[in-house]
């Protein structure tokens, strides 16, 4: 997985353009070239481009050395895909209108971005210093972002952050941030003094062992928390530890040492995506804390049929997609949420359908059983009769089975099923 659906546009660092200067309303206070009846000329760095007063776009010139004539007018400045291995602090501080500074993919290490490189950029909204020097910026300078009132946007991953490259203060005073990204860094544990603002964090691929909820407890707003491969293991989420966090929405575990769902989850996630751990068992209090998710992921864990309680899934009334593909199922689970639409049960050791688990599921649409155990005579008589909305069933009977002719018990009533046998 990488990142969440509902908020696709802060997942692009965008160079927005600003409205075209209308004549005779230029600021008296724009700081001017010297004394002249001509026209001023807008400069623009050498190879780049600027296709608006406020706009200059250096992205993959192969720039070595920080444009030194860009306008003071600029808001937008893309230097992404270039070898600068510095900031200078004396370019920086003249542009301090800028909105967004791309610094995606240079050579910039953490000798080479002073302390004081961002302070004068207070109107900052998006800043991206992701995937620099071949991942060598380790810390973020103390104060560096003291300033950054206005900044939404913060692209730190792909580098070699560490704990001690990050302090309480680091993000503390970023009281309009929504999206930081601290994926692939070396992180231990989640950064403290987030901002209340805070929607999307994402510390994905880093080496986080435990969450703690102390750590969390100034990201109140958080609603997307993406935490995929990292270290969690047994102890990695104790009860409570996403107590703070009453609003969010979705979770992403993906990829850890997880052995059991996460106890006291917030009440209101939407969205528990934990495919790819470790967890065997589902009982029948693992889910009654979160009775409002819409999406649950279970795929490719070590859960059998003999130790999913019958009434694990009693209290998700709203459950619309439910993904166990990749376990050790040996027979369908028995209470499933009748407003299921999705269920994806491919790559089990499924040995029968019986009708009984199917019972009541006259909203479900998609279907998924392949690369199971099954045959056609496995398949008892009415087990398809209450799926009338069914509209897609993938591959039904595994490759490894001989061919049969198609089971009179399937659902005629529907004209687009699919099905392969």
């Amino acid at each position: 997985m990488g990142r969440p659906t509902q908020w696709p546009s802060l997942l692009l660092l965008l160079l927005l353009p600003g409205p075209l200067p209308i004549a005779g309303t230029e600021d008296a206070a724009f700081p001017h070239l010297g004394e002249s009846s001509q026209p001023l000329l807008r400069a623009c760095p050498l190879r780049c481009s600027c296709p608006r007063v406020d706009t200059v776009d250096c992205d993959g010139l192969d720039l070595r050395v920080f444009p030194d004539n860009i306008t003071r007018a600029a808001q937008h400045l893309s230097l992404q895909n270039n070898q600068l291995q510095e900031l200078p602090y004396n370019e920086l501080s003249r542009l301090s209108g800028l909105r967004t500074l791309n610094l995606h993919n240079n050579l910039i290490s953490s000798e080479g971005l002073p302390d004081e490189a961002f302070e004068s950029l207070t109107q900052l909204q998006h800043l991206c210093v992701a995937h620099n020097k071949n991942n060598l910026i380790s810390k973020v300078p103390r104060g560096a972002l003291s300033r950054q009132t206005q900044l939404r946007e913060l692209y730190l991953q792909h580098n070699q952050l560490t704990d001690s490259g990050l302090d309480a203060t680091t993000f503390s005073k970023l009281h309009s941030l929504e999206y930081l990204d601290l994926s692939h860094n070396q992180l231990t544990t989640v950064p403290a003094g987030l901002p209340w603002t805070l929607a999307i964090l994402h510390l994905g691929r880093n080496r986080i062992r435990q969450v703690e909820a102390a750590r969390l407890h100034g990201a109140r707003g958080l609603r997307y928390l993406l935490l995929q491969h990292n270290q969690l293991g047994s102890s990695g989420l104790p009860a409570g530890a996403l107590r703070p966090l009453r609003g969010l929405h979705t979770l992403h575990l993906y990829g850890n040492g997880l052995d059991r769902v996460p106890p006291a989850l917030p009440r209101r996630l939407r969205a528990l995506v934990l495919p790819h751990n470790h967890v065997a068992a589902l009982g029948a209090r693992d889910l009654v804390a979160t009775p409002g998710l819409t999406e649950l992921n279970l795929a490719y864990n070590r859960l059998a049929s003999a130790r999913v309680h019958h009434r694990a899934f009693r209290r998700l009334r709203a459950l619309r997609s439910l993904d166990l593909a990749g376990n050790q199922l040996t027979r369908l689970p028995m209470g499933l949420p009748t407003g299921l639409r999705t269920l994806q049960l491919q790559r089990n050791q499924l040995r029968m359908l019986q009708p009984e688990p199917l019972a009541g599921l006259d909203q479900l649409r998609e279907l998924s059983l392949a690369h199971n155990r099954l045959r056609v005579g496995d398949i008892g008589p009415g087990t398809w009769h209450e799926l009338q909305a069914l509209q897609v069933r993938h591959r039904l009977v595994s490759h490894t089975v001989p061919r049969a002719p198609p089971s009179p018990c399937l659902p005629c009533h529907v004209p687009n099923i699919l099905v392969s046998w």
